[in-house]
């Protein structure tokens, strides 16, 4: 069963969340923003923090505005979905993810290592496929069997 994708992306400054975002509707959703280092990126330079280094519950529509408004550098990241009308929460391990009702997890460490987990296999397709059209490199397929992931840290 495929549980997700992992690629690798550029190290440097653009539209990442945007960019690897774009086959979700990231307004649909409830974010929580944890463990992350990003900074919006000011004349060539890192600037203000893209999320205040805080765990943050974000609207969807908020966070698609902050990975659209300007450049950002990421190094760490680690955004969950969850449908509208629920409330975020911290998810320590990947089996809390099965078991929650959290539809999207997105990992990136190090700027340059990207994993997807995502309960819909149609979507986790799309994703895959996208990443690929992106020019990514080592796009793969997760499954039960390849993943040896037990918990759900950046850091």
């Amino acid at each position: 069963m495929i549980t997700g994708i992992t690629f690798e992306v550029p190290n440097k400054q653009g539209y990442l969340l945007r960019d690897i975002l774009i086959p979700i509707d990231v307004s649909a959703f409830n974010w929580l923003v944890k463990d992350e280092e990003a900074y919006y990126v000011v004349d060539g330079e890192l600037g203000e923090p893209l999320f205040n280094h805080k765990t943050l519950h974000l609207e969807g529509q908020l966070l698609q505005k902050k990975i659209e408004e300007q450049l950002s550098y990421v190094i760490f990241a680690n955004l969950k979905a969850f449908p509208k009308g629920s409330v975020p929460k911290g998810l320590e391990m990947y089996k809390d993810f099965k078991e929650s009702d959290c539809e999207f997890v997105l990992l990136i460490v190090d700027g340059t290592f990207v994993t997807v987990y995502c309960k819909d296999n149609v979507l986790s397709e799309t994703l895959f496929y996208h990443a690929k059209r992106k020019g990514y490199l080592e796009v793969a397929y997760l499954t039960d069997e390849n993943d040896e992931r037990t918990g759900l840290p950046v850091w």
